[in-house]
């Protein structure tokens, strides 16, 4: 079956028993083996309505009536094929996470997520969002790792207008959440790096262009994330993406991609299998609805758990999902091609001053722990414009770039920024410090964490000034790794756990040793090893104290972290 083709169209006969009848097929779900009914609840909602659907009725009914007319199937299901999430109400401690039910949790004020694909954005943009920020959301805005911008305490009756200002600068909530496609993630460099393989720009607006709100991938088993790169630096994570095209040079020395399928992390962290295949550029848009074709037909909708694609690629195989791949949806074979030739100790955050290929500079810079605010993105932009630039892009690190500087404009850039908070030469700690949006507005969350991340930057800075290794931290409110806990070198996973009077307080699990790249793992976890929220200042302190005691010569804390005893690390 192409990937063109409608959903409905892949079930074949159901099985019959013994005397011809039809035979119920519970599996997995999976259309593509002959089961549509719904097995669950999420299903059930997909299947009575699209999601996309919704857009109309927040436009003609629930913003004019307001939150109490929002029928709780949009509310918590369909409202996040737009990108809206209700926000965790004020008072609720983590204790209660699992407890409460979902309307005890919600706020009447929403999360709302922004797509920006590729990171790309202009100065008219950036200010949009700003402005609507400002305006519409008390002045918040958070960068995160899959280079989005989020707002919040935004109200249903804002939306339509809110739409109205993205939309007319080419900006969009569509599919920004929910069981679809969401944003592709790609390098902020695309088309200037003076060491890029290749540049995706036109190959994400082409699978933004093709299927971004088609109905056909309006319906998938859960969350698709993708990323479309040709960073030398690798700098969208290929390993962690659903589906990834990751930059290489193909075996007749035409720039082309590697293609990885299933890599996620949450409680179930996998990487990515490589399929071993080489893609043209001009093959992207056909092989990456190939792929998501195959997660919406053979993907697994009976539990929700279990419902991403990596579980898929898990039971199958990649050699087995690649013929999939090629015989049922695509029609023909690609041809074997090199793996990404990926380089020792490499940042992939492009923090800093550094050449363009035309010459110019761009300049990378980090907020804190990805926490912004419309007023300080419309700085952004004033700041940006003033030197000449019409260029921002967002990272998969929570941070922020601007392109084409001329020289004789970058003392003056760095300056401005600096002076707005906005690190251009940050603390290692600034720099490679993450945390999710915690348990301020989230309503999996269980502890705080941008408040707590912010903390502990300041506090390592402190007490470690001249901190010499490139240590990344992590921080996550709850289990689901957003903030990517398990490929950090020190990962905090937010949990409760009891201190030294025997309460109940707010802290964080602790994973060690986890990265990307050449030391690809998910790190170690000593038994029992935790740390409270008050605590935790002290307990990074003293692990990177031992580490820079004992370590040996150019050893990377990831390597330490595997040699160490369990008594270095607590």
């Amino acid at each position: 079956m192409p990937p063109t083709s409608a959903p409905a169209g892949s079930a074949p006969a159901a099985p019959t028993d013994r005397v011809g009848k039809p035979r119920p097929r519970r599996g997995e779900g999976q259309w593509a083996l002959g089961y549509r009914e719904p097995l669950n609840k999420n299903e059930e909602n997909k299947k009575n309505d699209d999601g996309l659907n919704v857009r109309q009725r927040i436009i003609d009914i629930y913003s004019k009536a307001g939150f109490d007319s929002i029928d709780p199937a949009d509310l918590r299901g369909r409202f996040r094929w737009f990108g809206l999430y209700t926000q965790r109400a004020p008072g609720i401690d983590g204790g209660k996470t699992a407890v409460l039910e979902p309307e005890e949790l919600d706020d009447r004020y929403f999360m709302l997520r922004i797509r920006i694909d590729g990171g790309q954005l202009s100065a008219a943009q950036l200010r949009t969002v700003a402005e609507i920020s400002t305006a519409y959301g008390r002045d918040t805005a958070d960068i995160t790792d899959r280079q989005n911008v989020q707002l919040h305490w935004v109200r249903i009756e804002d939306v339509p207008a809110i739409w109205e200002k993205l939309e007319a600068v080419g900006l969009s909530t569509m599919e920004a959440c929910g069981d679809t496609p969401r944003v592709i993630l790609g390098c902020p460099l695309a088309g200037i790096a003076a060491d890029e393989i290749v540049d995706a720009t036109d190959q994400i607006q082409q699978v933004y262009d093709d299927h971004i709100g088609s109905p056909l991938f309006s319906n998938l088993p859960r969350k698709f994330k993708s990323s479309i790169s040709g960073c030398s630096s690798y700098c969208t994570n290929h390993e962690i993406n659903d589906v990834a095209f990751a930059g290489v040079v193909g075996p007749d020395g035409t720039p082309g991609f590697d293609l990885f399928v299933g890599g996620g992390l949450s409680t179930n962290p996998m990487f990515a299998k490589r399929l071993g295949t080489f893609v043209r550029p001009e093959q992207v848009s056909e092989v990456w609805a190939a792929v998501c074709s195959i997660f919406r037909d053979y993907g697994y909708r009976r539990l929700r758990h279990r419902a991403r694609i990596k579980f898929l690629i898990k039971d199958w195989g990649a050699e087995k999902f690649r013929e999939v791949l090629e015989k049922e949806y695509l029609g023909y074979a690609l041809p074997d091609g090199p793996e990404p030739e990926l380089q020792e100790g490499l940042r992939r955050d492009h923090v800093g001053v550094h050449r363009q290929r035309d010459g110019r500079n761009y300049v990378g810079f980090a907020p804190k722990v990805g926490r912004v605010s419309g007023t300080k993105l419309t700085r952004v932009a004033d700041i940006a414009e003033a030197h000449g630039s019409d260029r921002i892009r967002t990272t998969a690190d929570q941070k922020l770039v601007i392109l084409d500087i001329e020289d004789d404009q970058v003392d003056s850039i760095v300056a401005a920024l600096e002076a707005e908070d906005l690190e251009v030469r940050p603390s290692v700690f600034r720099r490679q410090t993450m945390a999710c949006t915690g348990i301020e507005f989230c309503k999996l969350a269980i502890v705080e964490t941008k408040a707590q991340g912010a903390s502990l930057v300041e506090e390592l800075e402190r007490r470690l000034p001249d901190f010499p290794e490139p240590i990344t931290i992590n921080l996550n409110g709850c289990p689901n790794s957003c903030a990517r806990i398990q490929v950090a070198d020190i990962g905090l996973k937010g949990q409760l756990v009891t201190n030294a009077d025997g309460e109940q307080v707010e802290g964080f699990q602790v994973h060690l040793g986890g990265g990307l790249g050449l030391t690809a793992g998910f790190g170690r976890k000593v038994r029992g090893l935790k740390t409270t929220a008050e605590e935790l200042p002290d307990y990074v302190e003293r692990v990177l104290r031992r580490f820079l005691e004992t370590k040996e010569d150019g050893e990377a804390f990831a390597t330490w972290v595997g040699r160490a005893e369990d008594s270095d690390l607590k």
